[in-house]
């Protein structure tokens, strides 16, 4: 089962409008992979992700792969909206089917079609404080 809490914990600069549509990007790419849907997940991907990628099925095998606990999250929840170095990151905190609590930056660009993933980085659990 999939629970989702919409309610980043800082919206930054820009206010709740801008953090509330990135936590609905990253909540809608989830959605896209827990449904096998890896065409919808990949428009929520940005111009140089599908670059590098080339395919939706290409990219739902890394995901498959390397982001288990984003392809089948048990729950979802929202931290800090922060800028770093000139980027925007979004923190995800997700816990997988056996509870194991995951924490991940997701970077974020806003393109003429709205906002897009950039890149999701895995927050080793020395860095997270846990």
């Amino acid at each position: 089962m999939l629970l989702l809490f919409l309610t980043p914990a800082r919206a930054g600069a820009e206010g709740p409008a801008r953090a509330g549509a990135i936590a609905e990007v990253i909540s809608s790419q989830i959605e896209a992979f827990s449904d096998d849907d890896f065409d919808a997940a990949f428009d929520y991907a940005s111009p140089t992700i599908r670059g590098m990628f080339g395919s939706p099925e290409r990219f739902g095998r890394m995901v498959r792969e390397g982001y288990p606990m984003v392809h089948r999250p048990e729950t979802l929840r929202f931290g800090d909206l922060r800028e770093a170095r000139g980027r925007l990151w979004q923190r995800v905190i997700v816990s997988d089917a056996a509870g194991r609590v995951h924490l991940l930056d997701y970077q974020m660009i806003e393109t003429d079609g709205g906002w897009r993933i950039n890149g999701v980085v895995l927050v080793p659990a020395q860095e997270a404080g846990v």
